[in-house]
């Protein structure tokens, strides 16, 4: 994960020689980025600690390939299909950087003092010598990235002459007359080149001395800049594979390919949902409404999300190919969540917990982030609807199998003996659903299921594990349903 500082405190925190003599007399010496790497991933392994922290699924499978290609110094392609967290992955390596590393003041390159490599750099050396002045590269900085778009031009990447250098009076075949491009100026980091294939051949051809020679070529100026960087590429293997669209030169100097997938375990596609869903969520709420700010979704409304994302993947009627995005299912945790919030601000609830009768709400917000395997140029959108509305029934269905089997609910479901009903809705409060329904039997028991701690039970969580249950009855035919609008009636 790229971490944010704030400026005054990386000023205070950062090391203290300032000028190139004072850093000669503190014992530091000049360590290639790669080895920099190597050496504190090597460390972090050594201590225990996990590698590239926040990655969730990745654990056995894509991080131990990631570490080979590490320590072997490879520059790396990660193929995947989208919203398989390549693009986390790879600035979450910038996390094995030096938090801190010299740099010569002034430097374009980010050159560190004792291993100068442009003309601008030798100069000030010579006229200032150990006062030539240090400062110091937080490793938040030493990150460039670049998505990768038909448009983008070899002076994006590498660079291109400055017209206003040459204008104030150097000649055309000066090196110092260079505007340098993205990957030069991320010398000594972490560069990284988004959908590869969607870069154009002939831009694609700039990297390749990148790559192996490690220096670049600028409209035939005489440039020899041994750069010192790690290059990641990420690619969804449909271009890389099929369509050809990286070149093969560029292909072979890669040192290592890495394929990404998405969570195999249903633990894992829980904990995802966690870790980015509600994280995202408490960044964007407003701290100052302490109810509001940090919504609850139960365990169990989680999983429902997760087993819904999961079959979605995996239906025939969706497009194979394109993947369902770890997005699709971190968004409708997201709305789910949303719509807990709405309901308390209206009905008045104490704390926004989310509730079955919000699930239905993933549905719109979420369709644009799935394609249909036979969807034409006049789709059906309500086709496309009823499977997705049939998929997290089926979720819904077998979370409950899972978390309430052999759970007694004859008590809850007697009480419809008589012809009773329960009106439940978007905007019915849980006092007003709990109402309808007097004393619960075993209500204990189910919240304990569902993993509601006795300490904590709320009438809000309470609301949610009953509303569950009923939705289980009725999806295994214990119950009957009425939904009309934004009202849902429970009956015999």
């Amino acid at each position: 994960m790229v971490e944010v500082t704030d400026p005054a405190a990386s000023a205070a925190a950062s090391p203290s020689p300032l000028t190139l003599g004072e850093l000669r007399d503190s014992g530091a010496a000049f360590r290639p980025v790669k080895a920099e790497i190597r050496a504190n991933l090597l460390a972090r392994l050594g201590r225990g600690e996990p590698s590239l922290p926040g990655m969730v699924g990745f654990e056995d499978t894509v991080l131990p390939e990631v570490e080979r290609a590490l320590i072997a110094g490879h520059d790396l392609v990660l193929l995947g299909e989208r919203g398989q967290g390549k693009t986390r992955l790879i600035r979450t390596l910038v996390g094995l950087l030096d938090e801190w590393t010299p740099v010569l003041v002034g430097s374009e390159l980010n050159e560190h003092p004792l291993h100068p490599i442009s003309v601008w750099a030798h100069r000030q050396i010579a006229e200032h010598g150990d006062a030539t002045p240090v400062g110091w590269l937080h490793r938040s900085d030493r990150f460039g990235e670049k998505l990768a778009t038909p448009d983008t031009s070899v002076g994006d990447l590498i660079g291109d002459v400055d017209p206003i250098k040459v204008a104030e009076g150097r000649t055309l075949g000066d090196p110092e007359t260079v505007h340098y491009g993205l990957v030069p100026r991320t010398n000594r980091g972490i560069f990284s080149v988004n959908e590869l294939p969607d870069l154009a051949e002939r831009i694609q051809v700039a990297l390749l001395n990148v790559l192996e020679e490690r220096d670049i070529q600028i409209r035939g100026y005489r440039v020899r800049l041994p750069l010192d960087l790690l290059l990641v590429a990420s690619a969804n293997p449909e271009d890389y594979t099929n369509r050809g669209r990286i070149i093969t030169p560029l292909k072979d100097r890669f040192g290592a390919e890495v394929r990404t997938h998405y969570p195999i375990e249903l633990a894992d596609e829980i904990r995802l949902l966690h870790q980015e869903a509600l994280l995202s969520w408490a960044n964007t709420a407003d701290a100052g409404q302490d109810a509001f700010a940090h919504p609850l979704v139960p365990e169990h409304l989680a999983e429902i999300i997760a087993r819904f994302t999961r079959l979605v993947r995996e239906s025939s009627h969706v497009d194979q190919r394109s993947g369902v995005s770890a997005r699709f299912a971190i968004a409708g945790l997201e709305t789910v969540a949303a719509s807990a919030v709405r309901r308390a601000a209206i009905a008045g609830e104490t704390r926004p917990v989310a509730r079955v009768v919000d699930l239905p709400s993933v549905i719109p917000a979420s369709r644009g982030k799935v394609e249909f395997a036979d969807a034409g140029s006049d789709p059906d959108d309500e086709r496309e609807l009823e499977i997705l509305e049939h998929l997290l029934r089926q979720a819904t269905a077998q979370t409950f199998r899972a978390r309430c089997a052999g759970l007694d609910l004859t008590g809850l479901q007697e009480h419809f003996t008589g012809g009773e009903t329960v009106e439940s809705g978007e905007l019915v409060s849980a006092p007003a659903l709990l109402g309808q329904l007097g004393t619960i039997p075993k209500l204990a028991e189910l919240l304990g299921r569902l993993g509601v701690p006795e300490g904590e039970q709320s009438a809000e969580q309470a609301a949610a594990a009953v509303e569950f249950a009923l939705e289980g009855l009725y999806l295994s035919r214990r119950l009957a349903k009425d939904t009309d609008g934004t009202r849902t009636i429970y009956g015999a």
